[in-house]
Order: structure tokens, then C-alpha cells, then sequence
């Protein structure tokens, strides 16, 4: 170190440590000139197609983020429309299944008022039946009555089948026509 600060103090005394010599200053500048050159010539292009390219890249990526954009808009869009339209079939099929249900429900309230109304009919014309069934039993046990009192009344007796049904026939008559009379007269 002291060999170096005893060679400064012989030199230094007329050359200022701060501003450099004109050659090294010159040789600086020649190497700065060529640096830039090389840049200029070799590098730069490389970062600038470089950067063109991941221009491209992005903007590349940018047009098919849009694109997706659009086309995921366009499904979405479709899809409301698909759900709305399903939408408005089920209550379609809903209105259609509540009036069918209405329908069924209408006819199977006529099929039953017919079937009861079937089912009076037959009743009363078993009713009918009985009932002429019962007068035709009451008017032979009537006539059999009459015929029995009228020959102890009478005190003979009516073998005759033929008298014996004309009698019956005629008492029958005459109370149809009493019973007839004392209707109307009521």
C-alpha cells in the first residue's frame, strides 16, 4: 500500500483523480459506440419481436377471452330462453292435467248421478213389482176371506170354482170402485 500511495504521490501532483485521462476517456466512448451498436443491431430487434410477439399473444388471448365471452353469453342466453320455454310447457301441461282432472272429475260425478239414478229406477220398479205382487196375494186371501165368510153367512157352500171366482171377482170390483169413489170424494 505503500508503494502504491508513493507512485500516486509522484504522479498525482498534476493529474486530478476525478476527471479521467482524454484516451481512457476516448477508449470509453469507442466501447460505449460499439455497445450501442451491438444493441442496436442484435438485441434490440430480439426484444422487440420478442415484445410484438407477446403482443400478439395477448391480444390473441384477448380476442378469444372476448370470444369466449360472446359465445358463453350466447349460451347463457339460450339456456335462459330453453328454461323459460320449459317453464311454460310445465305449466302448459299443469293447466292441461287440472282441466283433465276437471273433465274426469265432471264425468265420473255424471256417471255416478246416472248409476244412482239406475239404481232408483230399478228399485222402484222392484218396488212396483212387490207391490203388485203383495195387492194380487192380498186379493187372493181376500177373495178366499170373502168366500169363507160369505158361506158362513150365507150358510151354503160355494163349491162352485166358476161362482166362486165370479163372487170374488164382483166383491173385488165393488170395493175398487168404493175405495175409487172415497179417494176422490177426500
Amino acid at each position: 500500500m505503500l508503494k502504491s500511495a508513493m507512485l500516486l504521490a509522484a504522479e498525482g501532483e498534476t493529474h486530478n483523480p476525478i476527471i479521467p485521462d482524454i484516451s481512457e476517456l476516448i477508449l470509453g466512448i469507442v466501447a460505449f459506440l460499439i455497445l450501442l451498436f451491438i444493441l442496436k443491431k442484435y438485441v434490440v430487434p430480439r426484444f422487440e419481436a420478442a415484445y410484438e410477439e407477446r403482443a400478439q399473444k395477448i391480444e390473441g388471448g384477448i380476442e378469444k377471452a372476448e370470444k369466449a365471452q360472446a359465445e358463453a353469453e350466447a349460451a347463457l342466453a339460450q339456456y335462459k330462453a330453453q328454461l323459460a320455454e320449459a317453464r311454460s310447457e310445465a305449466a302448459k301441461i299443469r293447466d292441461d292435467a287440472r282441466l283433465e282432472a276437471e273433465q274426469i272429475k265432471a264425468e265420473l260425478r255424471a256417471d255416478a248421478e246416472a248409476e244412482s239414478q239406475r239404481i232408483v229406477a230399478q228399485g222402484q220398479a222392484q218396488l212396483q213389482a212387490q207391490k203388485a205382487q203383495i195387492i194380487a196375494e192380498l186379493r187372493a186371501d181376500m177373495g178366499r176371506n170373502a168366500v169363507e165368510l160369505a158361506s158362513r153367512i150365507v150358510g151354503e157352500s160355494l163349491e162352485d170354482e166358476a161362482r166362486r171366482r165370479g163372487t170374488v171377482d164382483r166383491f173385488l170390483a165393488e170395493l175398487d170402485t168404493a175405495g175409487a169413489a172415497g179417494g176422490a170424494g177426500k
